[in-house]
């Protein structure tokens, strides 16, 4: 009975090394429409690549800077997924500790919000009018006012000018 339990608990230990390499070995990559932007992030989510073609510089700042992030999390809503499938061909899903990794995946990858049209203006090649304004606000003018004679301090008086 005791060499029984200890066999199952060398074979689970093996199938959860197994599981283990497979999921560092999991990266994720995404693309932009047009193919200017590429990410990878690696299965624990970060960034391994980032690869902006020439007409990635097209974009506005803002607009691609915003691309770049919606990749990395589109590319990192889709690690829960592999990783599901290794634990599938390893431990099986009916093991209680492998839900519990592929459930903290899911809380920290979670699908991305869905895509926004870019605001107008911000898409490349788009022609925005000038919008030529000429009109200057009146200023007030100011009398000068009459002066005291104390007001006058060209030579700083009797004291220093480094207070």
């Amino acid at each position: 009975m005791v060499r029984e339990w200890q066999d199952r608990a060398a074979e689970k230990a093996e199938k959860f090394n197994r599981l283990q390499q497979q999921v560092e070995q999991i990266s994720v990559t995404e693309s932009s429409r047009d193919g200017a932007i590429r990410v990878t992030v690696a299965s624990t989510g970060m960034l391994q690549d980032l690869q902006l073609a020439d007409n990635a510089n097209n974009r506005p700042m803002p607009r691609l800077g915003a691309e770049i992030m919606r990749l990395v999390q589109q590319a990192q809503a889709k690690i829960p997924g592999q990783m599901q499938e290794a634990v599938e061909g390893t431990v099986g899903l009916a093991d209680s500790a492998a839900q519990h990794v592929l459930d903290q995946a899911r809380k920290h990858f979670p699908e991305p919000p869905p895509e926004e049209e870019p605001p107008r203006g911000t898409r490349p090649n788009e022609i925005r009018p000038a919008v030529e304004d000429d009109h200057q606000p009146p200023q007030r003018r100011q009398s000068p006012g009459r002066r005291r004679p104390d007001d006058f301090d060209d030579d700083f008086g009797n004291g220093s000018f480094l207070r």
